[in-house]
């Protein structure tokens, strides 16, 4: 049975199909804030029931907690421009928008100009402007609004992949109606390899069931298209797990690249979907060589298992070993890296996008036709597109 979310209370900010024709002043949004619009309402992102305010911002970036004490490490900010930030005030009720439709309401309870390296250099642990996070922070507007929201319009959703997206209230009526009291939930951005399938299987072997939950927000521009992943986790799940111990639904938030503080906050929104442990891998929401490899299971010891509630597991860092003939870490091997199959993911990408499918050993045959598949047809649509 799924356990409280955090903060106690599922937040549910949604107002479909209110009326706001009286409210004129609007204010244009990005499709990170969007996102996050929708995450706040449906109880994604619960506790919050809007955009943080000045003192949260400062007390979340310095103590990785809310202002009240309770765990949170990502700043969760409504950036506008200076006119648009000009033209509101505190008390005002506007409109969100995004491409000239609104989606939602904001009752303007502060505003303040944010130090973008000093939140740069405690979120990312660096101001370098390769870091994608980094980039992202300071390409966005500059100026933070706050303030509780409403949601009055989901965004539009991709045909394909339109039925997985559930709500946190759904997914948790889900779990009890499967009669699952242990529920471990998988963040990933990626396809899914052999080595994921593995650490998922061995917390499923102690676990009542296993909640896949892909990231299909805002990510790097050459991370997998999501509805390309979508299409070859599909086709794992489909041929590799037990359907009766499996969900699956996607996480509609944005990727900010932030490591170790991310790792939480993914950790905080599966509790909030109603999952009771959680996966944290080896460089978890990584980038490069930014921070150092156990890091994002290292921060977690900031917090109590009472605070957080959620289980984490930790995982090595996992691979096929052709001496030991199957799927190990280094807890398990004692083999040299001679005899494991290994792959970056940029050589992965690499691999598919010339239509090399990688070895059995490495990803699923059936995963890796779908990816080289989606890939192929995808960089066609793009010549054609420039031609």
């Amino acid at each position: 049975m799924s356990g409280l979310p955090h903060g106690g209370k599922l937040i549910n900010r949604q107002s479909f199909g209110k009326n706001v024709d009286a409210i004129h002043l609007e204010v244009p949004i990005d499709r990170i804030s969007l996102s996050d619009l929708e995450s706040i309402a449906n109880g994604i992102y619960s506790p919050l029931t809007g955009f943080i305010d000045e003192d949260n911002y400062y007390s979340i970036i310095k103590n990785m907690r809310l202002k009240n004490g309770l765990a949170w490490t990502l700043p969760i900010t409504l950036p506008a421009s200076e006119s648009v930030a000009a033209s509101v005030s505190v008390g005002d009720l506007v409109r969100l928008t995004y491409n000239n439709t609104t989606y939602g309401t904001l009752n303007v309870t502060g505003k303040f100009r944010p130090d973008k390296k000093w939140e740069a250099k405690h979120v990312y642990l660096t101001t370098d402007l390769a870091h994608p996070g980094v980039k992202r922070l300071f390409d966005r507007e500059s100026v933070y609004l706050s303030g509780p929201i409403e949601l009055i319009r989901r965004s539009e959703r991709p045909n394909e992949y339109a039925g997985d997206f559930l709500d946190p209230a759904v997914t948790r009526d889900l779990f009890d109606r499967k009669g699952w009291r242990t529920i471990v939930g998988f963040q990933t951005r990626n396809p899914i390899h052999r080595a994921h399938e593995y650490i998922q299987k061995t917390a499923l072997e102690t676990i009542d069931g296993l909640f896949i939950n892909p990231l299909v927000g805002e990510t790097k521009k050459d991370d997998v298209p999501a509805d390309i992943r979508m299409r070859s986790y599909h086709v794992l799940i489909n041929n590799y797990y037990v359907k009766e111990r499996t969900a699956f639904a996607v996480f509609p938030v944005a990727m900010r690249y932030a490591g170790p503080r991310e790792a939480v906050f993914h950790a905080i929104c599966r509790k909030n979907f109603g999952c009771t442990h959680f996966i944290v891998g080896r460089d978890h929401a990584g980038v490069k060589d930014y921070y150092g490899t156990y890091d994002a299971q290292k921060i977690f010891s900031n917090f109590t298992r009472e605070e957080l509630d959620i289980q984490t597991l930790f995982f090595e860092n996992s691979y096929y070993c052709k001496k030991c003939g199957g799927m190990a870490s280094n807890k398990t091997c004692s083999h040299p890296a001679s005899f494991h199959v290994a792959l970056s993911g940029t050589k992965v990408r690499e691999m598919l996008r010339s239509g090399i499918r990688p070895p059995a050993t490495f990803s699923r045959p059936e995963v890796a036709d779908t990816l080289i598949k989606g890939l192929s047809k995808k960089n066609n649509e793009s010549k054609m597109i420039r031609h």
